[in-house]
Formats: C-alpha cells, structure tokens, sequence
C-alpha cells in the first residue's frame, strides 16, 4: 500500500515511524516532513494547510490511505474534500471536527450530553466578560474560542489576571480570530490525563493513558506550550478510571456526534482532570495529540495500518490493541524564546550518539535540513523517547540521550515523568 502522512511535527514522525513497521506498506510519503521524517518516508514539499494540493498528489501518486496530523487542515475540511474523490482519509470531516475548532461548540456540546466538565460562560462581547468577572470566584480560566496551536488557554488567579487575559485575546488578538470569542470557565483541582481513542462512528477503541506537560518550566511553572513532554502509562488512570471514561465521556461523545449528525471517524483526544469528582473533561481535541502520540505509539504492538483501516471502514469492533507493559518517556528539546518569538537556524550536533542510545527514538518536530546538517526550524525542535520496564529507567534512557545533543539555546523541562514517580513511592510505602 501506499500512505500519506500530513503533517510536518514530532506527532507526525512517531505516525510515519509507526505505520513503517507495518510490512503491507509499500511507500510512504509525509507531506511537508522535516529534517528526521525524511530518514523515514519520502517528504513532498506540499503544506499541510494546501488542501488540493495534497489531493491532487494523493490522485496521481495511487495514495491507499492518508493520514491527517495537524489540527488546521481537518478543520478545514480536508477528510471531505478526499473523500469527495472517493480517496481513503483517516480523520473526522469538518463538521465533526467542530469538537477542536470551537470550544464554544464543544462545551455547549458536553453540556447537552452530559459529558462531565467545568461550569462555564462564553461572550462574543469584551466588556460582558468584565462583567461577568466581577461576581466570579478565583481563579477561573479564560478560553480562546478557535485555534490557538495550544496556547489559548490563561489560567487567572484574580480579577486583574482575567481581564489581562481578555485584553490580550479580544483586543490585541494575540491569537488573532481565534479570539473573537472565549470561553470563561471554573479552574478545575486535579491531576491531568489525556485519553486518545479511535472511532470509526459507532464502535471505538481506547489507547492507553498518557500525560502531557504543558508549562514551560519545571514544577509546571510558566505559559503554556503545545507541550513540553509526556509519559505513558499515567498512573493517575487506574482501569477502574478508564472504564469510567469510556462509559460517561467517550461513548457519550460518539454517540452525540452521531445525533447532531456529525459521525466521528477518527481520533478523539480527551484532555481530563482527574478530580476529587471524578473525570472532567478539560478539552477535546480531534487528532492525536503533541507529544504524547510520541510517548503512546511506541508501546502499541498492534499494527497501525491494521487500526486506520478498520476505523476508515467500520470495522473497528474487531480490532484488539497490545501494548507492551513497559512505560514511555518523551521529552521535549525546544529553541530558546518558546512559546513566545523563538530562534531558528541553529545547528542540531549530536543526533547519531543519542540515536544510538538502546531503546531509544529521535522524533524530530521543528527541523530541516540545511547544507547536509539538521537545523532548528521551530519552537519545540526534537521529541527524545524511550521505552523502559518501568518509568523510572524511561525517564533515565530518556535524559540520556538528551545530554548528548546540543543546539544553542536549547532548552528543556528536567521533570518530565516526574508526577508518575510519586506513584511508584506510595506503592512502596504502603508495602512497607
């Protein structure tokens, strides 16, 4: 067979890393790729944001199956536009993508279905939001409606905090139209989780936990990233919690986008609290999720072209997943200046030792290459990954491999995977 990939990040390369396994593979192209993918696939220099262009390669090149990463093109419509041609595309059509593309839809969403998530308000009207702030109780989260590439959400600890945050979403547009609306809602007390699950509009299956981490600095201190790294299994989900998740957040969401008649094939990514309550949904997300795809697909022992496929076609109910016991650490390597103006064109030294490192994957995210050398190109540059029998030896082969690579100004979170050790002490103690 030959597949596409689109997209260009670390999400993509694990993807494009993951389906090369799979020996009913003939080709695999990755559209537009980076400097790592193109040791893995063969990179097509078409954006991921050109819809007919990627359509029309896919018609010429005999393309069996896309695969869709990035955010921005589902919410465009891409899966129709393929589908449209009678091309094979995993991922939700446009309307079903609503579910990432408005948090205005998506909580009025979970409110209809009774999917469990914070109390909420959302305002087209600055000044309304200011109203409303005064009889709030902090802190409370403010919301950019659209796509914000992860940074759309300002956790306020006061009044002065929120109507900051207002300002600079509604009338700076830092987040451009993504800001013509927000959402304020309560700050929910707990300990993150994200769930990925495959549907194909009726049936789906749900892949092991994991944990992202979204701050910038260690101790989950400063802005919010797209994601500074992330581990799987959490332990914060026991199989008593995933059962509980399936059932009441899951199920619900397909079988509620079946009723608004927007059948949902493809991923759905819960962003959960765990609260004292019980799960809260915090986001949803309508792909696989940066960077915990790159701590989740390295423990699947199932064949990913096997799943896309049943989930194109319906057939998801005879897909069994299996997952190796071990645990996955991903930590993130990103420029100096991320989230905010960062640096490029910085030489990246050191790939092939931590490459050679046992039980351990360079994915990379913002790179090209450049005069026969790996350069930084965008905000979060590498994903470092590696699978141990427990999550303490991941996280060691992880930061490993880390040490051995170098690029000016590279920076990085020293914690990740940290939140899941606590678990291991308290399993310990209680021994003892």
């Amino acid at each position: 067979m030959n597949v596409l990939v689109i997209g260009s990040g670390g999400r993509e390369h694990a993807l494009v890393w993951k389906l090369k396994q799979s020996p009913k593979i003939k080709n695999i192209f990755c559209a537009p790729g980076n400097g790592g993918i193109e040791k893995d696939a063969k990179c097509v220099d078409i954006k991921a944001d050109d819809i007919k262009g990627l359509r029309d390669f896919a018609e010429k090149n005999s393309i069996d199956l896309t695969v869709v990463g990035p955010e921005i093109p589902l919410v465009a419509g891409i899966v129709d536009c393929f589908e449209e041609k009678g091309l094979k595309v995993f991922g939700p059509s446009q309307k079903a993508a609503q579910l990432e593309g408005s948090k205005v839809f998506s909580k009025e969403f979970m409110k209809k279905y009774d999917i469990p998530t914070a109390n909420f308000q959302s305002f087209s009207d600055m000044e309304e939001a200011k109203i409303f702030l005064e009889n709030k109780v902090f802190p409370v989260v403010v919301k950019a409606d659209g796509l914000a590439a992860g940074k759309g959400v300002i956790i306020c600890q006061n009044k002065e905090e929120a109507e900051q945050a207002l300002d600079d979403i509604m009338l700076a547009r830092v987040f451009k139209d993504a800001g013509n609306r927000v959402i304020i809602e309560d700050c929910l007390v707990g300990e993150e989780a994200s769930i990925l699950a495959i549907s194909d509009g009726n049936q789906f299956v749900v892949l092991d936990s994991s944990q992202d981490h979204k701050r910038i600095f260690d101790d989950d201190m400063g802005p919010n990233t797209g994601g500074m790294g992330a581990y799987s299994p959490a332990p914060v989900i026991t199989k008593e919690k995933m059962v509980d998740i399936a059932l009441n957040v899951i199920g619900p969401t397909i079988q509620g986008m079946k009723e608004e008649g927007a059948i949902f094939k493809g991923v759905l990514y819960a962003g959960l609290m765990m609260t004292s309550d019980g799960p809260m949904v915090l986001e949803f997300n309508v792909r696989f999720g940066d960077p915990e795809t790159q701590a989740v697909l390295p423990r699947l022992k199932t064949d990913l072209l096997d799943v896309f496929l049943s989930a194109c076609d319906g057939m998801l109910h005879e897909t069994r997943l299996e997952w190796d016991k071990g645990a996955c650490v991903c930590v993130v390597m990103s420029s100096r200046g991320y989230p905010g103006v960062y640096e490029k064109g910085k030489v990246v030294e050191g790939l092939s030792d931590a490459d050679d490192c046992a039980d351990t994957v360079i994915f990379h995210a913002g790179t090209k290459k450049q005069n026969g050398q790996i350069v930084t190109c965008g905000g979060r540059v590498l994903g470092v990954t590696s699978i141990g029998n427990d999550i303490e030896q991941a996280i060691a082969k992880a930061y490993n491999a880390v040490e051995k690579i170098q690029f000016e100004g590279c920076f990085f979170r020293r914690d990740i995977g940290a939140k899941a050790l606590k678990y291991k002490e308290e399993l310990s103690e209680k021994r003892i």
